[in-house]
């Protein structure tokens, strides 16, 4: 009896599959509802209605760099783990317990949690995804029909997954509580736990550990042939697109859900859209737009066009890169100082940048796999999760690069001196507030800086130190801001969390301190990286384009390869980019 006839199925599919497709379903719920608010957490005062940390926005986006790129790096030992001591069925049952240990830490509210919660989410999803894709393939025989749409459904799971998540997590995190958002994703990973450790009957067949055998034929210490050179050239700049893709990509959880808060115009009918359920825009547009793209791809296939993986990465990234033109329209939307531009570029951004990863995405792997020379096949594996890895790294980089340095200040003034700034009912609750001014450098070198609605000075209330006011004036100096052409700044003040809590201390209007964000220059940060994120990834898909036909030649016919796996169906994956 084979191994097909043992199982069990379901809609003509191994039951294990559905077991597979509600596990990743939920583990993609909270891994992606818990990213589409992470950012927001962090940069939210520690003392407003909805406290997160109060770091700026440069510190959220080097965080968001490093988290990501280690989510993906870690899916090297995560893979080693499960080859060479557990297997993937009992990689993925670790990774889920640490999975559901971090995302239940990340809901206390304290910084040692914080730190805890995300290290063992990184290590949770290192151990499982890497492994649980494999398992999707071990439940079929080699040569197996049904493998194809196999993947399917489970891809399908993992982007139901990334869409709710970002709408429910997103919506309950911003505007009931983020700690209450990071539970809701720790209560998902919960219930992708229980449905893996329930279906583990129907497992039996698949993911379990076999000891490593020597290979014949793969001794390492026998030298590279020109073809295998060759194809090592190509390789590396496939690991280069890579990087520049993911590092374009993955400002949508980063820069552009700060953005998509602080600049876009998210009301509709009157309510609010929070930002953070725009990121389920791009799996909307996945489940909306896949079967499209797929389907194009396939016709040209039938009438003997079919295009290379090289074109495919290079078309998907340029594609995918001029969604940043469209941020940059955004930002000149919003150029007059504290306007917002309208959603449709945002929208229209995330549209493009979809239609990119279907095409770039659901190949790159498969590619891989067909240059690298078989001794190689696992270290190249690595280095496919690694590039992925620092193109999230890059990600950060970048996004940290479109903010401003901050100026920090400190409230010098008494609460009567506020009064023509800010409400009474705002300083009596402790509430965090902001102030709008104007401010330019007189020819003295001297700072001013008059309130928007009040015409008062602003600057008097405010203490600098040395530091802080000399960099304060290098900008305003170096812009240009002057009496007759000045530039615009907000202020934002929040009370010390210490002197919060004490009693005697509510209401006083003292103990404040925050930042000083020129508008202009700011707004001018932003255009400029969204700009080069565009040109770079235009540029560069180009560059490849340019080249095609040599590269093409340097793989030696790689892509002609039979595959009997199904990396390039991982495409439907999209909302998720660490395909195995």
């Amino acid at each position: 009896m084979t191994q097909m006839q043992k199982q069990e199925t379901i809609l003509g599919h191994p039951k294990g599959l559905f077991i597979l497709f509600f596990t990743e379903m939920w583990e993609r719920f909270s891994y992606y509802g818990m990213r589409a608010i992470l950012v927001l957490y962090i940069v939210s005062s520690p003392t407003g209605a909805n406290p997160g940390l109060g770091w700026t926005n440069a510190e959220s986006l080097s965080l968001y760099g490093w988290y990501t790129m280690l989510v993906y790096v870690m899916s090297i030992p995560g893979g080693i783990l499960a080859d060479r001591l557990l297997g993937q069925k009992k990689a993925v049952m670790v990774g889920g317990l640490l999975l559901c240990a971090g995302h239940g830490i990340l809901a206390i509210t304290s910084l040692w949690a914080f730190y805890t919660g995300l290290a063992l989410i990184i290590l949770g999803v290192g151990a499982l995804k890497p492994n649980i894709s494999t398992m999707v393939g071990g439940l079929y025989p080699a040569g197996d029909i049904r493998r194809d749409k196999g993947f399917t459904i489970f891809y399908i799971g993992i982007n139901i997954g990334a869409f709710l998540s970002s709408l429910i997590v997103g919506y309950v995190g911003e505007k009931i509580g983020w700690h209450y958002g990071f539970g809701l994703a720790g209560i998902g990973m919960l219930l992708g736990q229980v449905v893996y450790m329930w279906g583990q009957k129907y497992l039996t067949t698949v993911g379990n550990y076999i000891p490593t055998a020597k290979v014949e034929g793969t001794n390492k210490s026998v030298p590279l042939t020109k073809i295998e050179k060759d194809r090592m050239i190509v390789m590396l700049l496939s690991f280069l697109i890579i990087i520049v893709f993911w590092g374009a990509f993955e400002q949508a959880g980063g820069l552009m859900n700060l953005y998509a808060k602080e600049k876009i115009n998210r009301v509709i009918l009157g309510w609010e859209i929070p930002a953070s359920v725009f990121q389920s825009v791009n799996a909307f547009f996945i489940i909306t737009c896949g079967t499209a793209v797929a389907a194009f791809w396939a016709g040209r296939r039938l009438k003997n066009k079919e295009e290379s993986a090289i074109f495919k990465m290079a078309l998907g990234t340029m594609i995918m890169g001029s969604g940043f033109f469209l941020m940059t329209a955004a930002s000149m939307d919003a150029a007059e100082p504290y306007s917002k531009a309208g959603l449709y570029w945002l929208i229209g951004a995330y549209f493009l940048h979809t239609i990119g990863e279907l095409c770039a995405s659901p190949v790159a792997l498969s590619f891989i796999t067909k240059l690298a020379p078989v001794k190689y096949a696992s270290i190249m594996m690595g280095v496919y999760f690694a590039a992925t890895g620092l193109g999230n790294k890059l990600a950060g980089s970048l996004g940290e690069a479109a903010q401003s340095e901050p100026v920090k200040v400190e409230l010098i003034a008494e609460k009567p001196a506020l009064q023509p700034f800010v409400a009474d009912s705002v300083i009596n609750k402790d509430d965090d507030f902001s102030i709008r001014s104007t401010v330019y450098l007189t020819e003295n070198n001297e700072i001013h800086m008059i309130g928007m609605e009040s015409q008062q000075d602003v600057r008097g209330l405010l203490k600098m130190d040395d530091k802080n006011r000399e960099h304060l004036a290098e900008i305003l100096n170096t812009e240009g801001a002057t009496q007759e052409k000045p530039y615009h700044a907000t202020v934002r003040l929040s009370k010390d969390p210490d002197k919060k809590k004490v009693e005697e201390n509510k209401g006083d209007g003292k103990d404040y301190s925050g930042q000083i964000i020129v508008e202009e220059v700011q707004t001018k940060a932003e255009f400029n990286i969204f700009t080069f994120i565009a040109l770079l990834t235009i540029g560069f898909g180009g560059l490849l384009l340019l080249f095609l036909k040599k590269l093409k030649r340097l793989t030696h016919g790689a892509e002609d390869i039979t595959d009997s796996h199904h990396e390039e169906q991982e495409g439907f994956e999209i909302a998720d980019k660490e395909n195995t």
